[in-house]
This record gives C-alpha cells, sequence and structure tokens, in this order.
C-alpha cells in the first residue's frame, strides 16, 4: 500500500544479496525519485508505481532505458496517431531522451530510473544509471523503476507541465496500466539481454519528442536534436559538429520556441 521508493526498497534488498526476479508495486510512495535524485509526488490513484529486478548480463548495456521507454509507450499507445489528424485524437505518447515519456505539448506523462547493484567478492556495489553503464560489467542485478500520471497532478513547481493517461483515454487506471505494461516490458528486457537497442532503433525515432528540436544540453552546449544512434546516444547538431551525448549527467531540455 505505501512504500519510500519502489527502487529504493529492491535495492535495499539486491545490497542484502536477493536477487531473485521481482515486481514491486506500491499505492503511494513517500519519498519517491527520479533521475539525477528529482522527486516523484504522487497521491494515492494519481499514479501508477513499481518496479521491475531481475538479474541480467547483457552483451552491452548502452540504450536500457530508451529501451524501457520505446517498451511502455507502444503498450499504452500500441498506434502512433497521425501527424496533423482531427483535432480530437489523444495526444500521442512521444519519447523523450533518455528516461521520459512525454505527451504532445510536452507534458511529462512517465518517468523511468534504472539503477543496478553488482555483486564483488560478497558485497553490493550500487549504481544510478541514465541510459549508459560500464562496459566492463559482467551479471548485475538491475531494478527498473517506472512512474506513470493515471491522473495529471499539480503542475506548482515542476520544470515540465504534468500529462496523464487520462489525457489519452479517459477510462485508463493504474492496474489497467500496469496489465498493459509488464508483460511487454519483461520480454523487452529480456530481448534487450540478447541484441541490445539496435533493433529498437527506429521504434524510437517513431515517438522521438526531440527529433529536430533546439536544445540545450546541461553543460551550455547548444544544437539541433537529431535523432539517437544505434547504441542509444542522442545526436546533436552543434556549431562543433554533430556531438552524440551518452553521459547519464547530461540534462537535454527543448529550449522554449520564439514568441513572435
Amino acid at each position: 500500500p505505501s512504500i519510500d521508493s519502489t527502487n529504493t526498497e529492491l535495492m535495499r534488498r539486491a545490497r542484502e544479496g536477493r536477487q531473485e526476479p521481482i515486481l514491486l508495486v506500491a499505492e503511494q510512495q513517500t519519498a519517491g525519485r527520479g533521475r539525477l535524485g528529482r522527486p516523484w509526488r504522487s497521491e494515492v490513484g494519481d499514479s501508477l508505481m513499481f518496479s521491475l529486478g531481475l538479474p541480467l548480463a547483457p552483451r552491452d548495456w548502452s540504450g536500457l532505458s530508451l529501451a524501457v521507454g520505446v517498451s511502455v509507450a507502444e503498450s499504452l499507445q500500441p498506434q502512433v496517431p497521425a501527424a496533423g489528424g482531427a483535432t480530437l485524437q489523444a495526444p500521442k505518447i512521444g519519447l523523450k531522451w533518455p528516461n521520459d515519456l512525454w505527451l504532445t505539448g510536452d507534458r511529462k506523462l512517465a518517468g523511468i530510473l534504472v539503477e543496478t547493484a553488482s555483486f564483488i567478492a560478497g558485497s553490493a556495489h550500487s549504481a544510478s544509471v541514465g541510459g549508459y553503464f560500464d562496459q566492463q560489467q559482467a551479471l548485475r542485478y538491475v531494478v527498473i523503476g517506472i512512474g506513470i500520471n493515471v491522473r495529471a497532478p499539480q503542475g506548482d513547481g515542476l520544470s515540465t507541465v504534468p500529462g496523464s493517461l487520462q489525457m489519452v483515454d479517459g477510462r485508463w487506471d493504474a492496474p489497467q496500466a500496469l496489465a498493459a505494461v509488464v508483460p511487454a516490458l519483461v520480454a523487452t528486457v529480456q530481448a534487450f539481454a540478447r541484441q541490445g537497442f539496435a533493433p529498437l532503433q527506429q521504434r524510437f525515432a517513431a515517438r522521438d519528442a526531440l527529433a529536430g528540436r533546439a536544445v540545450s544540453l546541461s553543460d551550455g552546449t547548444q544544437g539541433i536534436a537529431q535523432g539517437v544512434a544505434a547504441d542509444g546516444a542522442l545526436q546533436v547538431q552543434t556549431a562543433a559538429g554533430l556531438v552524440g551525448v551518452t553521459s547519464s549527467e547530461i540534462s537535454v531540455r527543448p529550449q522554449a520556441p520564439v514568441q513572435g
């Protein structure tokens, strides 16, 4: 019914040596968190919040959070609404590199937080990551946390205007969303372990919320987002040329459109 954070709990268990596959779902989180330690706020019934934990040893960890985003978006909206379609059509569920799902109009629908724990000489070492991991790591216990707004929360103090599943379809509730998302998510993560992100590159591109838009990186670099590479790196055309953005510490935000 209530927990500080589903990710925090599964990471606690992992550090204790409990490495079994598990799905942990909470009706309320008292200390939910997103990427870079940002809080995830939610009242009972407003959000679907869960974490999937399992041992994983992919050939290449790069792009895992992007693969998760593709799976969740497609489960919630199997068909991408046509551009320039009917005025009353549902908003498109897009993917904002590397960890968020956005609705049309840059409204944040969901966030993804991927963390891992490695076990060396009987001790556990945890790491918070974005879409990218140390390529030298072998088997690790991965915790994939997902928070989806079912009803839009108050946007006061939030850097991104919130969206909700009920904006897509008023019939959605948290149990329905959980049943829709989890089976495909497990299959996608298992496929990712075998094949990496590359087979999902075009499916990500179909929902890329940043493609062709002016973006500003957290280090001050500005440019135009040009999609993602086969390893999930964000491609940004800058004054110095095409740059591949891979660091989990880089925050990418679209620049506000010019008025007038």
